[in-house]
């Protein structure tokens, strides 16, 4: 059968650096860290006191305030982005059939903060019997999020969430673009959320050494491929893209950004938490990201890397990228927006495929911020050109953006000029 087109026809972000996708871009290309002290809750006893929130975000400008109360914050966050992306395709709800219009997303853990502020309340009180919100559940799971959003715009089609740690919105991303040119749906509605700054997960991620404790420089604290970087910045928020069916999107005058060309996906399976240090998996998914897009290396000319700043991290993706590129590698630019935004987890991959066909579609590179001279890694080859700390301008045909996470998933997708 014949391959559908898919392309995206509107975005909506909700991140540490804007609560739109112009403020967000903005800050993007200008080098703005998202990071700051936490606000959420009393950090005294943490080792690490900062994280890259959201800030300013008003819920009643999205959701009934009713309505709100009966979410987690991620799933707020979910809607918010789902809503102003279904604004920014302009897409006439009662002129396209709602049956062949989904929602997919992904989500890594979830309602984590409803489940700690439900469990102690239960802990406090628990001389009285289980007492707990009837929107505990509801609250908590992660699927509710696509729920919602179907809610809101009566969308029938395909409804799910998709987990696989940080890769999980860049699932949600393949799914959907694969039910579009196969032919089963005519646009989705796809992303992923997170809101894990909480007491559990930082502590969480402290317990394993995995963020940073730059805590006398949080906006410094994220620097991929630096010698000195020490561990990820934990962010949160959302992000929506409207894929669509080409043909579909045209029948209805849409503007559209880009086209999603491809996907790919591997498993490390090396261990639990650390990538493979030779980097395969990787190496693989950008290789089948790359075929399945029946494009050649040689077409990619930018890549908007995991980057997450973890000592392991940065040099199997820099591995990757030279095994997989060859001589092409050092023609590419490279970068990672997670210097800026932190790393939004399960979010992630949504926010940076949002952050990457902006790069195409305005053929401009963000930059990588936080490096300094000398500051160098012997492990990292800077031949490359890690477009480091401001953002340039080239020619971007086609852009490839990758997520890899706990457990080994690795995700990779592929936008292109239209």
């Amino acid at each position: 059968m014949e391959l559908k087109r898919v392309v995206v026809t509107g975005l909506g972000a909700i991140t540490p650096v804007g609560n739109n996708v112009p403020e967000m871009w903005n800050n993007i290309v200008n080098g703005v860290s998202g990071a700051a002290p936490i606000t959420h809750f009393d950090t005294e006893k943490f080792k690490t006191k900062f994280a890259c929130e959201v800030k300013g975000f008003n819920v009643a400008d999205y959701i009934d305030p009713k309505e709100a109360r009966k979410m987690d914050l991620y799933s707020q966050y979910a809607v918010a982005a789902a809503k102003q992306a279904m604004e920014d395709s302009k897409m006439d709800l009662t002129k396209v059939n709602l049956d062949r219009i989904g929602v997919i997303y992904g989500v890594g853990i979830g309602g984590l903060r409803t489940f700690e502020e439900e469990y102690g309340y239960y802990e406090r009180t628990k001389e009285n019997g289980p007492k707990f919100n009837p929107f505990f559940i509801p609250k908590m799971i992660s699927d509710l999020s696509v729920g919602h959003i179907s809610i809101m715009f009566g969308l029938r089609g395909p409804n799910f969430v998709t987990t696989s740690a940080c890769a999980s919105s860049t699932n949600a991303l393949i799914d959907a673009f694969n039910y579009i040119r196969l032919g089963k749906a005519d646009a989705i509605v796809a992303g992923g959320a997170e809101a894990a700054i909480t007491v559990g997960g930082v502590a969480g991620f402290s317990a394993m050494r995995a963020i940073s404790t730059r805590n006398d420089d949080p906006q410094g604290a994220s620097r991929p491929f630096s010698k000195s970087r020490d561990g990820f910045v934990l962010g949160e928020g959302g992000a929506a893209l409207i894929l669509e069916e080409y043909e579909h999107a045209v029948a209805r005058g849409a503007h559209i950004y880009a086209e999603m060309v491809g996907g790919g996906l591997s498993a490390d399976a090396h261990h639990m938490t650390a990538p493979h240090p030779d980097g395969h998996g990787a190496y693989m998914v950008m290789k089948n990201a790359i075929e399945d897009a029946e494009l050649s290396v040689n077409d990619i000319d930018y890549i908007n890397v995991h980057g997450t700043s973890t000592p392991l991290g940065d040099i199997s993706e820099v591995k990757a990228i030279k095994k997989l590129f060859g001589e092409h590698a050092y023609e590419l630019n490279v970068s990672s927006s997670k210097s800026m935004t932190g790393h939004l987890l399960g979010a992630a991959g949504a926010v940076e495929a949002l952050i990457t066909v902006l790069s195409v579609a305005n053929d401009i590179v963000p930059p990588t911020i936080n490096f300094h001279e000398g500051d160098e890694d012997p492990e990292i080859d800077y031949k490359l050109n890690l477009t480091f700390n401001k953002a340039q301008k080239r020619t971007i045909r086609a852009a490839l953006s990758n997520t890899f996470g706990f457990g080994g998933h690795n995700a990779s997708v592929i936008f292109k000029k239209i």
